[in-house]
C-alpha cells in the first residue's frame, strides 16, 4: 500500500488478557512498523492490564478510568467529548471498531474522514445464539466493511445477516518460531483465561480419562488466570489427577514460545471460540491440537486428521479418546505437528497485514 494512512482501533477494553486485545495490539504494531499512523483506544481501563507489545510504535489511549460497566449519563457525555476530541485530532484513514458494542458506541462520533470498519471476533455459531447476530445485522451493513475471521464465517454472515460488505481476515500470529517442539515431553497444554466459557473442567475430565489409559507420567499444564481457578483445582482432585494438573497462572507473551516448545499436545475445550490464537501458536511450534469443533475459525486452524483432531462439541469421551491417542504415540504427534506448522503459515503476521492493506485499498478505491 503506497503511503501510510491513519488507522484507529477502538476496543471496549484494550488491555485485558484476551483474544480481541491480543489481536488488536499485534495488528497495530505490524501496521505501525509498515509506516501507518496507528492509535489503539480502550473505552475502559482494564482491571489487570496486560502488556502485549514491549515497545509499541503506536499511540495508546484510555477514555474511562473505570473498568467495563454501565455508564452514567454524565460519564456518557464525558466519553462523547473525549472521543470526539481525540478523533478530530487524527488524520484521514480508517476506524476499526472491534466488537458490536464498540460499533454502537463509537460509530456516530466518527468524523467523515475516518472510514468505519466493523470487526467481529466471534463465530457465526456464537453470534446466532446471543444478541450479537441482531446487532451485526442492524449495524454492520452501514459500515464500509464488515470483517470476520474466516471465509466461511464471512459467507454465513452475508447470507444470514444480509450483509453486502463482508470481508475475512484471520487473526495473526505475533511471531514465527525458528525451532519446533520435539514433542517428547509428557505435557498437555491448556491455554486461556480460567473462565466458564473455556470449560477447562471438560479438558481436565478428558485428561484424567486419557491419563488412566496411557499409564505414563503425563501432566496437564493450564496457562492462564481467572475466577474458575479454585473450582478447577477441586475438579482435578475429584477426577483423581490433582497432582497431574499444574496451574501455571499468567505467562508473559514474550515467554509463551518456551511453553509451547515444552508441550506435546494442546487441548481446547471451549463452549465457543472465534479463531483462537492458542491453536495457531501451538501449530507454529509444531504442536498438534485436539479441539471441540465449535466454529469455522477452529476448523480453519485444525484440519481434522491432517493437522490436528476435532471432536464433537462438549463430547468429553471423544476428547479423551483423541487426547489419549496422541499421548500414546510420538510418531502420530510428529506427523500431525509437522502438518500443523505448515498449515499455520497462512496465519503469519506479514500475510495477515497484507490482507489488512488490501482491505484499505479496496475501501478507498
Amino acid at each position: 500500500m503506497s503511503g501510510g494512512r491513519t488507522v484507529v482501533f477502538a476496543c471496549m477494553d484494550a488491555d485485558t488478557l484476551g483474544g480481541i486485545q491480543r489481536v488488536t495490539h499485534t495488528v497495530a504494531q505490524g501496521l505501525a512498523e509498515r509506516g501507518h499512523e496507528v492509535h489503539v483506544i480502550g473505552l475502559h481501563r482494564a482491571e489487570r492490564p496486560f502488556r502485549y507489545v514491549e515497545r509499541p510504535r503506536y499511540a495508546h489511549h484510555v477514555i474511562h478510568r473505570r473498568p467495563v460497566g454501565a455508564l452514567s449519563r454524565l460519564a456518557g457525555r464525558r466519553e462523547h467529548r473525549a472521543l470526539g476530541r481525540l478523533l478530530r485530532e487524527v488524520g484521514p484513514g480508517f476506524a476499526v471498531l472491534t466488537s458490536p458494542g464498540v460499533v454502537t458506541r463509537v460509530r456516530s462520533l466518527l468524523p467523515e474522514r475516518l472510514l468505519p470498519i466493523g470487526q467481529y471476533h466471534g463465530s457465526y455459531e456464537h453470534a446466532r445464539g446471543c444478541w450479537h447476530l441482531r446487532s451485526v445485522r442492524r449495524h454492520y451493513g452501514t459500515l464500509e466493511k464488515a470483517v470476520f475471521l474466516s471465509d466461511d464465517d464471512a459467507w454465513r454472515f452475508s447470507e444470514q445477516a444480509l450483509l453486502p460488505n463482508t470481508w475475512s481476515i484471520p487473526n495473526p500470529l505475533p511471531s514465527w518460531p525458528e525451532r519446533t517442539a520435539d514433542l517428547e515431553a509428557h505435557r498437555v497444554l491448556g491455554v486461556g483465561r480460567l473462565e466458564g466459557v473455556k470449560r477447562f473442567d471438560r479438558l481436565i475430565s478428558a485428561f484424567a480419562r486419557a491419563h488412566r489409559d496411557t499409564g505414563h507420567d503425563w501432566e496437564l499444564h493450564l496457562i492462564g488466570e481467572g475466577a474458575e481457578r479454585d473450582r478447577l483445582r477441586e475438579h482435578a482432585a475429584a477426577c483423581g489427577v490433582a497432582g497431574r494438573v499444574v496451574f501455571r497462572g499468567t505467562v508473559p507473551a514474550s515467554e509463551m514460545g518456551r511453553e509451547y516448545s515444552a508441550g506435546a499436545v494442546l487441548g481446547l475445550s471451549s463452549e465457543h471460540e472465534g479463531l483462537p490464537l492458542a491453536l495457531a501458536e501451538a501449530a507454529s511450534h509444531g504442536v498438534p491440537s485436539v479441539a471441540f469443533d465449535v466454529s469455522s475459525g477452529v476448523r480453519s486452524l485444525v484440519a481434522h486428521g491432517r493437522a490436528g483432531l476435532l471432536v464433537p462439541p462438549a463430547d468429553v469421551t471423544a476428547l479423551a479418546g483423541a487426547l489419549g491417542g496422541l499421548m500414546a504415540s510420538v510418531p502420530e504427534r510428529r506427523r500431525l505437528g509437522a502438518a500443523a506448522r505448515a498449515h499455520a503459515e497462512a496465519f503469519r503476521a506479514d500475510r495477515v497485514l497484507d490482507r489488512w492493506e488490501e482491505l484499505f485499498e479496496q475501501v478507498t478505491r
